[in-house]
């Protein structure tokens, strides 16, 4: 332990040193980067950082500093956007600019080096497999030709608390949304039942990976201190739930090569991303590292941030029963004596997709993007950003700026139905998903989810809350971690609509 100290207290020492020896007698003077809290020597404002709700605490820090303010995370420099109106001047107009992404420890690996798409630099490998996901994997019409899974695995779902409300169960709701997620994007992603993965040891391994995307890397911030990551056994973990997940996309790609494999696994995202391998086409041939990266992004990132919304969704309506009653009736309306809702319906349900923009604008899926990095300088609000700078977005702070919107902190649904604004990266006030190039492909593949599944739960079941509980008793805490997950499961009394039909 005490060797260990005097290693720390060294390499403290050398950064230091070095600081000394390497900082410019004469600083460029027409640098002016935009205000901040003033931070402490080598490890600027990490002491104050708050891990666990980063976006919360940002955007308290940006009423004191402003909308575009700087942060020192040891030797990085960070710039925070917490405005609508400020985000616009940084997309709009430098979108190019801040199009890279930095090498992050905890990503590096599960990323096959950036051979992704969310991780990747920005290079002519990521423009390829950016123009492959728009054109091909999550287009239009590739989310159509998945209606029949999602259609399945809802009704599944309905059929399920159908049965457990017979019970006078309480529902889960949290766990039911997340294992319809699951199965839908295990069956459109890789042909696969989730049930066949082990879903108990796997929803462990893809836990675990998310928890390491987003934990504390000494490298990440002191590169003279990255022994530290595995002294401490951080990049052990690393590397082990690498190979276990390695071993899975492997596993997966062996069963898609085979000629005989079921008819489950022909169509889906893998078989078609391997036909694209084949494809001698590609301006970029792609390799078996940007397959692999293209299913971790996938899975690990498309889990959390459909079920989050659906969960966040419900919850609220259970908080504002007259929001509850309207989206039933509306629902209910127009399927009618059907007995399911059906995509088709769902374009005559505008205040059900007014509702899941109040959502996605309370609590969006990645409340703190992101970071992406500065290519080359670029000016912002009269601010000279300089090149190699690290960019978050604080879509939370963005969604209740009171600058763009009336009652920023309100669920009011209403607001969104004589409106043009949408969450597809154009309106700088709703950026759940991002904007510009490094906007989220896979957009339309979880939005389709999210509606269906929705409308849904709102037609075939009355929801209430469990015997003694009132709706101020609902807590509205998010967890820690990159996604806004509930903190707290949410559990549900289901009472059957009349009209419900199972296929």
């Amino acid at each position: 332990m005490i060797i260990a100290i005097s290693f720390l207290l060294l390499s403290f020492s050398t950064i230091f040193l070095f600081n000394l020896l390497l900082k410019p007698k004469h600083p460029n003077k027409t640098s002016r980067l935009p205000p901040g809290p003033k931070g402490l020597p080598l490890i600027g404002n990490l002491h104050e950082f708050d891990p666990v709700h980063p976006h919360v605490y940002l955007r308290e820090l940006a009423k004191k500093y402003g909308p575009l303010m700087t942060m020192k995370f040891g030797s990085t420099t960070a710039i925070v956007i917490s405005s609508a109106r400020v985000a616009k001047l940084a997309f709009k107009d430098n979108d190019l600019a801040i199009a890279n992404r930095p090498t992050l420890v905890g990503l590096e690996k599960h990323s096959y080096d950036g051979n992704d798409i969310t991780f990747s630099k920005y290079n002519e490998t990521w423009r390829e497999l950016r123009k492959l996901s728009v054109i091909h994997l999550f287009s239009v019409k590739q989310v159509a030709s998945f209606y029949p899974i999602r259609r399945e695995q809802v009704s599944r779902m309905i059929k399920d608390i159908i049965n457990k409300s017979a019970k006078s169960e309480v529902i889960n709701l949290s766990h039911v949304i997340f294992l319809l997620v699951n199965r839908i994007i295990c069956r459109a992603g890789f042909g696969k039942n989730y049930e066949e993965l082990e879903e108990r040891r796997f929803d462990k391994v893809f836990k675990e990976c998310q928890e390491l995307a987003g934990a504390f890397y000494f490298g990440d911030h002191f590169p003279l201190l990255g022994w530290i990551d595995k002294l401490n056994g951080m990049k052990s973990r690393i590397d082990k739930n690498f190979r276990i997940l390695d071993d899975f996309y492997q596993r997966l790609i062996d069963e898609h090569l085979d000629p005989n494999r079921p008819e489950s696994m022909r169509g889906d995202i893998l078989d078609l991303l391997i036909k694209l391998k084949h494809d001698q086409a590609a301006a970029v041939p792609l390799k078996w590292e940007n397959i692999k990266g293209i299913i971790m992004n996938v899975f690990v990132a498309g889990t959390d941030t459909s079920s989050s919304t659906l969960v966040w969704a419900m919850a609220l309506l259970i908080k504002h029963p007259q929001a509850m009653k309207k989206a039933q009736e509306e629902v209910r309306n127009i399927v009618g004596n059907k007995g399911t809702v059906d995509e088709d319906d769902i374009q005559s349900l505008p205040y059900l997709k007014a509702i899941i923009k109040e959502t996605l604008r309370l609590f969006p899926p990645v409340p703190l993007s992101l970071p992406k990095e500065t290519i080359d300088k670029c000016t912002i609000d009269g601010y000279e950003i300089p090149a190699k700078t690290t960019v978050y977005m604080n879509t939370h702070a963005i969604g209740l700026d009171p600058e763009y919107w009336e009652n920023p902190t309100e669920f009011m649904p209403d607001r969104f139905l004589n409106s043009t604004i949408d969450y597809k990266g154009h309106d700088y006030g709703l950026l759940p998903f991002g904007t510009g190039r490094r906007g989220c492909p896979g957009m339309n593949l979880g939005i389709a989810t999210v509606e269906l599944a929705l409308s849904s739960l709102l037609y075939s079941f009355d929801w209430e809350l469990p015997h003694g509980m009132k709706e101020e008793d609902l807590d509205m805490e998010a967890s820690p971690g990159l996604a806004t997950c509930k903190e707290n499961d949410l559990c549900l009394v289901a009472k059957c609509y009349q009209h419900v039909q199972l296929e």
